[in-house]
């Protein structure tokens, strides 16, 4: 007792304490951190996909001109020139055809394409004015949405800090209320002809004139911050006087607007480049009269791939990811079933038994892309099946779902309690009988719970997709099937990561969403089910 009670025995006793508050600090720590980091991650999903949930539509009111369109053919009117005739209220007076061109770019270029299809399925409407939903094209999207802006900086960083140093030499002056630079021209004779008439490169002479006082300077954007008839003023003073030639004096050029916006200290602006002013008038004058929205985003679930993302959907990858899933399902659920109840309840224990268990515990951590290569090598390369096909790739997803629905499968036939097998045996049933008629099913939770899961670990799969050829570009999933080109899920968003519009950017992010959004369906199911079916011995 007297130990118990001594100060060597109170202090090993508080630093054994003081160890598990640490360690459960750290765990907590590490909990928190782990939740953190997937907050962090589906926030930033969540902001970045959410525009594509949305779409920005044009309600246009399109006249089916019966001389158009053939009511015995819908199929085949010219519905380009229909939508562009739709278009002509927003035409600015004196348009040209440039300009009506441009305006047309507002609206995806599927435009005629749907009203194609809403014509021959409505053959009734020919000769009629209809209101068609329309896309608007990426560009017009992202601005209606907020995610790019209307106007843009009109001088780089690079330009403002030019400016600043051709400010502090001086040479920034106000001449008759306009900002010009004061600088010393040399009239190089060997770029000036003194004619008559006089000729010469007067664009070169003003660049080497601003040049030489930001000599460590090698970029053409110094150059844009002058104003356009820089080089005619040059020409205009020798013109007035043509002994100039071969000396140096001095010049006032003015500057371009934007660097006089800032001289004033303003912040210079600009329309984005990728709007022309015809374009953004027009599309202007669409949202002031009512007819610009942006419903919620059916065609992202319901629309197969295209070029373009204000047309690009999931169909085809949802479609192709089902028909993948079932070819796995059919294969490896009853196979990784009968190989587990052959090894756990009929296979002799021994050295070969032993090699085939550490195999497929091997197998459960080998890396998806061999398994890839594995179905390139054989499935296509020796045996010759379909390149794309959701046929390969379910095989090749069964390949790598078998090591985990089989050890899954034997943990649970391990849980069922011997007695029932006891049981069974003592009322005389075979051992198939007792496998078939009871183990199996008191094990089936657990199954169903591990081939789920598996088949959830297989839905996020790339790499042995795309070493199989799984991401073909769908159009349309009307000719889809086991044996025809596919893509999946996580194809179709490794393709959209890749492009270069700024549209997928959303896209992609909403098609990660999707594919969680399945997965966490899928964990739930099985989480269910095992509740639903679990039994307590």
């Amino acid at each position: 007792m007297g130990d118990w009670a001594s100060a060597d025995s109170r202090r090993r006793l508080r630093r054994r304490y003081a160890a598990d508050r640490r360690l459960q600090a750290y765990g907590i720590i590490a909990i928190g951190l782990a939740i953190g980091l997937l907050g962090v991650l589906v926030t930033s999903l969540v902001i970045t996909g959410a525009p594509a949930f949305v779409q920005t539509k044009v309600d246009l009111a399109v006249y089916v001109d019966p001389a158009q369109v053939d009511a015995e053919d819908p199929a085949k009117g010219n519905y380009r020139i229909l939508v562009r005739e739709a278009l002509a209220p927003f035409y600015p007076a004196d348009v040209t055809d440039r300009q009506k061109t441009e305006i047309g770019k507002i609206l995806t270029s599927d435009a005629p394409y749907i009203g194609r299809d809403y014509v021959v399925a409505h053959p009734d409407s020919i000769g009629k004015t209809i209101t068609l939903p329309i896309a608007v094209s990426d560009p017009f999207d992202q601005l209606h949405k907020g995610v790019i802006p209307k106007k843009v900086d009109a001088l780089t960083w690079s330009q403002v800090v030019y400016y600043e140093r051709l400010q502090n030499r001086g040479v920034v002056v106000e001449t008759d209320g306009r900002t010009s630079l004061k600088l010393d021209v040399f009239i190089d004779p060997a770029k000036v002809e003194a004619g008559p008439p006089l000729s010469g490169d007067f664009a070169a002479i003003a660049r080497d004139s601003l040049q030489a006082y930001l000599p460590d300077v090698h970029d053409t954007a110094l150059f844009a911050m002058l104003a356009d008839d820089v080089p005619d003023t040059i020409k205009l003073r020798v013109e007035t006087d043509p002994s100039l030639i071969g000396k140096t004096v001095q010049v006032v050029f003015p500057v371009a607007q934007p660097v006089a916006e800032l001289a004033k200290g303003e912040t210079p602006m600009v329309l984005n480049p990728r709007f022309s002013p015809v374009q953004m008038q027009a599309f202007e004058a669409m949202e002031e009269k009512g007819i610009v929205r942006t419903p919620f985003n059916w065609e992202l679930f319901f629309n197969a791939d295209s070029r373009f993302p204000e047309r690009a959907g999931l169909a085809g990858a949802i479609t192709g990811s089902f028909y993948a899933l079932l070819v796995c399902l059919l294969l490896s659920f009853p196979i990784g079933i009968a190989a587990a109840i052959y090894l756990e309840e009929f296979a002799p224990k021994n050295r070969l038994t032993d090699l085939i268990e550490v195999n497929i515990n091997n197998l459960a951590a080998v890396p998806s892309v061999v398994f890839g290569l594995l179905g390139l090598a054989v499935f296509l390369g020796f045996f010759g099946l379909p390149r794309s096909a959701p046929l390969v790739g379910g095989m090749v997803l069964s390949l790598m779902t078998l090591p985990t629905i089989i050890i899954a499968t034997r943990a649970a036939l391990k849980a069922v309690p011997p007695s029932i097998r006891e049981a069974a045996l003592g009322i005389g049933a075979s051992k198939h009988q007792v496998v078939l008629h009871h183990v199996l099913p008191l094990a089936m939770p657990g199954i169903l719970t591990g081939t789920i899961i598996g088949m959830a670990q297989a839905l996020g799969e790339t790499a042995p997709l795309l070493l199989i050829g799984m991401n073909a570009f769908i159009p349309s999933i009307e000719s889809m099937g086991v044996l025809e080109p596919a893509t999946a899920l996580p194809t179709q968003i490794y393709s959209w990561a890749d492009s270069p519009e700024r549209g997928f950017v959303s896209r992609t992010s909403a098609a990660i969403l999707v594919l969680l959004g399945f997965l966490v369906v899928m964990n739930m199911v099985a989480v269910a089910l095992r509740h639903m079916f679990e039994r307590k011995w």
